[in-house]
């Protein structure tokens, strides 16, 4: 900034805040003489760090925390609406993208508050207590001790928690999508006109501030989901999850003020969207009451509002329509896209987290994307890019936002196909009319079991179990047990829909055989482990594991199933009156069901055998990272390309009206997800896959033909053309009065 002339820092202290106040700053301001030109401007002396205003800092503190809030909510929410709340895959996915959708919606209302009334600093302060708020109200709506008046572990009042879960989340909606506009813009204004340089990489940082809040947060709320905390009972700790990103958009909220005395704060001067709205309003409305012959044709329909708008707001307009009629089917990439924080988190719970040392929740898989944009936005324009260039490809625009959308729906190809892979691994569970039976013989002899009246032999092998076999219930009737000399007949006393385990041994007084209700008929969900216990020894034993007691067993009795984190080893100590032992489990990978049988309890060790009674899951969430990677590079081309086209084609004073367009396309996005998910009642969730795929690539053909009868412009050069024109009618009084007349002319018309 060049010094002020002696003159001008002569001036009174007080003189300069009088200025200040005039422009809009808290901090002193000065009138400054540049020469040669002889021209006078106002700078304003804000405090500097690295020759950036100090205030840009605390701006992209705020957003990193603002972020870091939204972000790691996010992550856990479609999980806390199926194992909370207790909502399906299909309602958590709908409740889930409804929300993104209003989060995309309410930026128009904020754009409009800050530049119609409030002003960029008031509307972020206000609607980032709004936003805080909402995070503490789904804080407080996760704990499971708030209405667990019985303390069973179980909420008393689910719509108690709903409804506060419902409450928060309209509220977060409402901050986090009215300070959208907001925050990027307020940073901006803190540089002057000779700081573009600086002004360019404080847009670098601030986006990498966004990629940092969103990848850290999508590590740690899964993390501290995962945690077990409660009062009465111990459970997923949902409060945790929310609560730090509460905290979080507390502190965010608070940075921001703290740097207040720093800012520069425009003053709101009118909404160029409201006018543009107007605009359009009143040439569809004028064109309607002069729709007769009589009256001569336009060349643009938009012309219809020169009797009441310049021709400079009409042609800007029509330059802003022509975009957004290009943004017609660009919702469907978005409909796609978001699916990674639902169907996508679902399909991870039914896979294998273990990478080793580390243990990867299902919500953890998002952090695929953020890592692999930090690494392909790079690649992609330093490497990609050029290469396309030297093979003299000419890769405009709109052929990349076409190629992105291609690759996001060949990413959900990549989906299905991992989705049949799991499917192949899933457990047959009976249907209606069917009862499935396995036999574990707990003997040192071989045990026959013969099921009747059809007649079915099975033979068993000490110490051993069969896999699940499947009967009509009509007609299990009985059954005849064999094993060494002795022999006994049990009456089968199944219901449809159920699984047994019928246990058998051969002991001195004869068989000893009992049924066992295995009352699990799904999968285990959020990759955890069913395990239970039969004792076989000849005491009476107490069992516990890990942190979980089982109780006292008598010989040959078994307890019900409990709850284990997957991917884990525990230790087991089995104690009975004569000595105690102890041993340490099988690693019993992700989402599977367990019988464990105590055989022996000597030597201080105890011996056991373990009878599979659900399958853990089998296909590894690693099989996820090359879907992720192909909607990613589909983002890359996409996303990025779009900003920056939609930058381009936009008037100067219109740029911020195609940045909310370009918001309303994710909005829609999700909107069409739920129309699409609720209307194809697919059962098979890679149908639903291949049906989004589809119905992109069908877009994408639509798209591509758009793309190929628009026209580039430059607005700059128009922009120039009209001031041009402005300047020849205020000089030439004559064609000043022609156009006054013929704006009259038409009025009357």
């Amino acid at each position: 900034m060049p010094p002020p002339d002696a003159w001008a820092s002569s001036s009174s202290h007080r003189g300069r805040m009088d200025l200040s106040r005039a422009v809009g700053h808290s901090t002193p301001c000065q009138l400054v003489l540049h020469s040669p030109e002889l021209t006078l401007s106002v700078s304003c002396l804000q405090p500097g760090c690295f020759g950036y205003p100090l205030s840009i800092f605390f701006i992209v503190i705020n957003e990193f925390c603002e972020r870091f809030s939204y972000y790691g909510m996010r992550a856990v929410l479609v999980l806390y609406f199926k194992y909370f709340l207790r909502w399906d895959d299909n309602f958590s996915t709908a409740i889930y993208h409804t929300f993104v959708a209003l989060c995309y919606l309410t930026p128009i209302l904020g754009a409009l508050i800050a530049d119609s009334w409030l002003g960029k600093f008031k509307t972020i302060v206000s609607l980032s207590i709004v936003y805080t708020i909402g995070q503490a109200v789904m804080a407080v709506s996760s704990i499971n001790d708030l209405t667990d008046h019985n303390r069973d572990g179980t909420p008393d009042s689910i719509a108690t928690h709903i409804a506060l879960s419902m409450t928060g989340l309209i509220l977060i909606a409402l901050g986090t999508g009215g300070i959208k506009p907001c925050v990027s813009a307020f940073g901006g204004d803190q540089f002057e006109d000779h700081q573009e340089k600086q002004r360019s990489r404080f847009f670098s940082l601030f986006y990498l501030a966004i990629n940092a809040g969103s990848l850290i947060s999508t590590v740690i709320t899964p993390i501290l989901r995962a945690q077990q905390c409660g009062i009465h009972s111990k459970q997923q700790c949902y409060p945790l999850a929310f609560g730090v990103p509460a905290a979080l958009m507390a502190v965010s909220l608070i940075v921001f003020v703290i740097g207040s005395g720093m800012y520069k704060k425009v003053q709101p001067q009118g909404n160029i969207m409201v006018q543009v709205c107007k605009c359009i309003g009143f040439a569809i409305k004028n064109r309607f009451r002069h729709r007769s012959k009589e009256y001569p044709k336009r060349e643009h329909w938009l012309d219809w509002a020169s009797e009441k708008y310049s021709k400079r707001l009409i042609t800007q307009t029509k330059m802003v329509l022509k975009v957004l009629f290009l943004y017609i089917p660009l919702p469907m990439f978005w409909a796609l896209f978001d699916q990674q924080g639902s169907r996508w988190t679902l399909q991870a719970t039914t896979m294998d987290g273990n990478f080793g040392a580390i243990q990867i929740q299902p919500d953890q898989m998002q952090t695929v994307n953020p890592i692999l944009i930090v690494i392909m936005v790079p690649v992609v324009d330093a490497v990609i890019y050029p290469l396309i260039k030297k093979c003299k490809i000419n890769f405009t625009p709109l052929r990349k936002i076409t190629v992105g959308m291609f690759l996001a729906g060949l990413a959900f190809i990549a989906a299905a196909l991992v989705q049949l892979q799991i499917d192949k691994t899933l457990p047959v569970f009976p249907a209606a009319g069917q009862s499935q039976v396995k036999i574990i013989n707990l003997g040192a002899d071989n045990a026959r079991v013969t099921f009747s009246p059809q007649n079915v032999d099975v033979t068993v092998e000490p110490l051993h179990g069969t896999d699940y076999r499947i009967f009509e219930t009509s007609q299990l009737q009985y059954v005849v047990v064999a094993s060494g000399s002795n022999s006994a007949t049990l009456s089968a006393t199944s219901t449809g829909g159920d699984r047994y385990t019928l246990t058998v041994k051969n002991t001195a007084s004869g068989i000893a055989a009992q049924w066992l209700f295995d009352n699990v008929t799904s999968k285990p969900e959020e990759g955890k482990n069913l395990i239970r216990f039969i004792n076989n020894l000849h005491r009476t034993a107490n069992v516990t594991m890990g942190d979980a007691d089982f109780g006292k067993l008598t010989p040959l009795s078994a307890t019900n199933y409990s709850v284990f984190s997957g991917g884990r080893t525990d230790k087991i100590v089995v104690s009975t009156n004569e000595t105690t032992c102890t041993a340490t489990s099988n690693s019993l990978g992700f989402g599977g069901a367990y019988t464990i049988i105590i055989n022996e309890c000597s030597g201080n060790v105890a011996t056991l055998n373990y009878s599979q009674d659900i399958p853990p899951n089998t296909v590894h969430m690693a099989w996820q990272i090359p879907q992720y990677f192909i909607l990613t590079c589909g983002e890359v081309v996409f996303s990025v390309t779009g900003l920056e086209f939609s930058y381009s084609q936009a008037p100067s004073n219109m740029k911020s009206v195609l940045q909310a367009g370009w918001l309303l396309t994710v909005a829609v996005g999700n909107i069409i997800v739920l129309i699409v998910a609720g209307a194809s009642k697919l059962s098979q969730q890679w149908a639903e896959y291949v049906l989004f795929a589809a119905l992109l690539f069908a877009v994408c053909i639509i798209f591509s033909v758009m793309a190929y009868f628009y026209t580039y412009i430059d607005p700059n050069e128009i922009e120039a053309q009209l001031d041009e024109e402005e300047k020849q009618v205020k000089k030439d009084p004559y064609l000043q009065e022609k156009e006054e007349k013929e704006a009259e002319a038409v009025s009357q018309m």
